[in-house]
């Protein structure tokens, strides 16, 4: 089934807090939306990328490691690369943190290519009140854990998003594996574009 996978401890609590404590200093960026636009109605988050740190060299080849294992048991797409650097996002409650509904397939050339989304959970469970990452698979909401060191991973189509923050702190790390973009999409926006076409030559 298409939905959401999880691996608990797939990282240590001591892995997760010199992820975090490595990050401490590195300089942050606005988070953007999947089309590099900004809109903090939607997204309010603090982003950093795991590639400028080198002493994080180490994380990327278990990330990789975990998609690949995982992919191979359950979802058997066709994977090729990954694209886009591990990012770790910061959502702080004294700024309204959250990120709203969304698919993390866009029309980006790595975007478009995403195929499964790996969110691994850094911050202590206890540490802060709200910021729910939550995933609708299906017509069902599912919740996804909050346990320090659990990935979760589930396809890039999926709708998605990160309840507000009401006290405290929550830091994830994002990152995605690429492949072929998914048949059915491609579909869909070669139907769009016809539809489009069709209407400007009937102006």
């Amino acid at each position: 089934m298409l939905a959401l996978h999880t691996i608990p401890d797939a990282f240590s609590i001591v892995e997760c807090k010199h992820i975090v404590a490595a990050l401490a200093d590195v300089a942050r960026q606005d988070a953007l939306l999947v089309g590099q636009t900004q809109s903090h109605e939607l997204r309010k988050a603090e982003l950093v990328w795991i590639d400028d740190v080198a002493e994080l060299d180490w994380v990327m080849d278990r990330l990789i490691d975990v998609v690949r294992r995982c992919n191979s048991a359950t979802f058997d797409f066709d994977l090729r690369e990954f694209a886009e650097s591990p990012q770790v996002a910061t959502y702080k409650a004294t700024n309204n943190g959250h990120f709203g509904w969304h698919s993390d397939i866009g029309a980006g050339q790595a975007a478009s290519k995403r195929k499964l989304t790996l969110v691994l959970q850094l911050s202590e469970a206890s540490s802060y009140a709200g910021g729910d990452l939550e995933i609708m698979p299906t017509a069902q909401v599912v919740l996804a854990s909050r346990a320090q060191g659990c990935v979760s991973i589930f396809p890039s189509f999926s709708l998605h998003h990160v309840t507000p923050i009401q006290t405290g702190t929550r830091h994830s790390l994002t990152v995605w594996a690429h492949g072929p973009a998914f048949r059915f999409l491609s579909l869909l926006s070669t139907i769009r574009k016809n539809r489009q076409a069709r209407f400007q030559d009937g102006q």
